[in-house]
């Protein structure tokens, strides 16, 4: 199979995940590094296909007061105070050909998706705990980077995250959410047209609604002072979604996995606000 990455899916992993345990005055204001990335996903939830990926590439993290390339939000933080942070976030998925999968054969390649838009965060807990809970409400339009980022429809995530770091630096943490997704944004996905009917494949119009649930966890440790190993997994389900019935849906649950080793080269002297 064919594998593509979209820049804004390794940035995803990195900075959400590779952060430097903070020094004594926080964290460096400034980081360039690298990461070795190993992962699978689903072509898409409900799909019984999984697209691999093994790959290095650098990375670049700032941490501005404004501007902001951390975690997984980029470009503009219009407000942040203790409770409540809104910003630009970013995400991304792998493409496949449509050959190499079963379900999609003779249909449409699905292309190397970004989506970018507004996040609203609510942290739940006192800043200082080393547990933190918090609710994240990213919106996002989603654009097609094998087609000239095509527009593709809007995704709406509400999650739930909680997350830990110890003072020996390892860190885990753990989330859920609901995906949902436009008309257009589930057609992608599930909708089979009349001429792309087969005897095994039926004629389907996909609906907007729920797309799937999705549980994610990850643990990380740092191996030397400038190293960190990360793991990471989660479990898409399509039971209940509003285009479970689609004849694209081989599977109503399925995991994806992963590995980054992550190493920083540089990093500023000087230290972010917050």
């Amino acid at each position: 199979m064919r594998m593509q990455l979209s820049i804004a899916l390794v940035l995803t992993v990195c900075t959400q995940s590779l952060l430097a345990q903070p020094a004594q005055g926080g964290l460096p204001l400034w980081e360039i590094g690298g990461v070795g990335i190993a992962a699978g996903q689903l072509a898409y939830p409900g799909s019984s296909e999984t697209v691999s990926l093994a790959l290095a590439v650098p990375y670049v993290i700032y941490r501005g007061e404004f501007f902001r390339l951390d975690r997984n939000s980029a470009g503009f933080r219009a407000i942040h105070s203790p409770g409540f942070e809104l910003d630009i976030g970013f995400s991304g998925s792998l493409g496949s050909r449509a050959s190499e999968t079963v379900a999609r054969q003779g249909m449409d390649d699905l292309g190397t998706l970004i989506e970018f838009g507004p996040r609203m965060r609510w942290n739940l807990s006192a800043e200082k705990e080393p547990g933190q809970w918090r609710i994240e409400l990213p919106l996002r339009g989603v654009f097609d980077l094998s087609n000239s980022a095509a527009y593709r429809g809007m995704v709406l995530e509400p999650e739930l995250k909680y997350s830990y770091r110890a003072k020996e630096g390892w860190t885990w943490g753990t989330s859920i959410s609901a995906i949902g997704a436009d008309q257009s944004m589930q057609s992608l996905f599930y909708t089979v047209t009349a001429a792309q009917a087969t005897a095994n494949r039926a004629a389907y119009q996909a609906q907007a609604g729920l797309m799937a649930l999705r549980l994610s966890g990850s643990w990380s440790y740092p191996l030397f002072p400038d190293a960190r190993l990360l793991v990471f997994g989660r479990i898409d389900s399509v039971q209940g979604a509003a285009n479970q019935a689609s004849p694209l849906v081989r599977q109503n649950s399925g995991a994806s996995v992963g590995a980054v080793l992550g190493y920083t080269w540089k990093q500023s002297e000087a230290r972010a606000s917050d």
